[in-house]
C-alpha cells in the first residue's frame, strides 16, 4: 500500500483478468485493515495515483457463528457474510453437522475460506477483511460467543422467542452491546437438545420468521437484520 508501483499479487491478478482494465484506468487497492489507495493501470503494473485513505473500523462488529454446510453452500455463506460487513466468521462443527473436519483438514480449509472472503471483499468494495477462523467444535464456539456483546440464536425455545428484529432493536436502544453483536446458526439437522440448552445459556433465542429456513439462508437473514439495525443506529441524522 505504501509503494508507488505495485505488481499485482496472484489473487489480484486473477481479479484483473475478470474486470479487464484498459491502460490508464484507475482502481483502488485495499490492505484489509481499512486503508485504500488509488492506482493507475499501465498494462502490467499499478502506479500510485493519490495518497492513502484510511477508514475507521465498524462501530459495532458483527460475528457469524455458523455450522459448516456442504460444499458451495458454505462458500456462498462466506461471500454474502463479507458483503454484509461481517467482522468475524466462526465456522462451527456441531454434532449433527453433515460436514466433518479433522484437525489436519481445518487449517487448509480455513486458508481457502480466507481466499473466498478476500475475493468477496474485492467484489463488494469492502475495506475491512473479516477474521475467518479455523473450524471449531461446538463447545469452543460457545466460549467465543461469550466474548461478544450479545449473540442471537435462531432456535426453538419455550416460550416461543420474539422476532429477531425486535430483540436486536431492544438491545441497540438499551446500548446493551455497543461494540459487538453476533448471530449463531445451527446445521441442517438442527442442534441436539443438549447443544440447545448450552447455547441458550450464552445466546438470546430469536425467531427468524414463520417458515423454516435452510442453514445458509438463516445465516444471511440473521446478519441482514444485524446490519440493518447497526446502520440505522449509526446513520447520519438529517439536519
Amino acid at each position: 500500500m505504501a509503494q508507488d508501483t505495485v505488481t499485482p499479487p496472484p489473487d489480484a491478478a486473477r481479479h484483473l483478468k475478470v474486470v479487464r482494465p484498459k491502460p490508464g484506468e484507475t482502481m483502488e487497492l485495499f490492505d484489509g485493515n481499512g486503508r485504500t489507495r488509488r492506482y493507475r493501470w499501465d498494462g502490467g503494473t499499478l502506479r500510485a495515483d493519490g495518497g492513502i485513505a484510511a477508514f475507521p473500523p465498524p462501530a459495532v462488529k458483527m460475528t457469524l457463528f455458523a455450522c459448516v454446510t456442504k460444499g458451495s453452500r458454505w462458500d456462498w455463506t462466506i461471500e454474502k457474510a463479507v458483503e454484509l460487513g461481517t467482522a468475524r466468521i466462526v465456522p462451527v462443527i456441531s454434532e449433527r453437522c453433515i460436514v466433518r473436519l479433522d484437525a489436519d483438514e481445518r487449517a487448509a480449509k480455513a486458508d481457502r475460506w480466507r481466499r473466498i472472503a478476500a475475493d468477496a471483499a474485492r467484489q463488494s468494495d469492502a475495506v475491512w477483511l473479516p477474521e475467518v477462523l479455523e473450524a471449531v467444535d461446538f463447545r469452543a464456539a460457545l466460549e467465543l460467543a461469550k466474548g461478544c456483546g450479545r449473540v442471537f440464536a435462531g432456535a426453538i425455545a419455550d416460550p416461543p422467542p420474539e422476532p429477531m428484529w425486535r430483540e436486536v432493536a431492544a438491545s441497540m436502544a438499551e446500548r446493551v452491546c455497543p461494540h459487538g453483536l453476533g448471530v449463531f446458526v445451527g446445521p441442517e439437522g438442527d442442534f441436539t437438545p443438549d447443544e440447545l440448552r448450552a447455547l441458550l445459556e450464552v445466546a438470546t433465542p430469536v425467531s427468524f420468521g414463520p417458515t423454516i429456513l435452510r442453514a445458509e439462508t438463516a445465516a444471511i437473514f440473521g446478519l441482514s437484520v444485524l446490519a440493518a439495525a447497526i446502520q440505522s443506529m449509526h446513520a447520519p441524522r438529517p439536519a
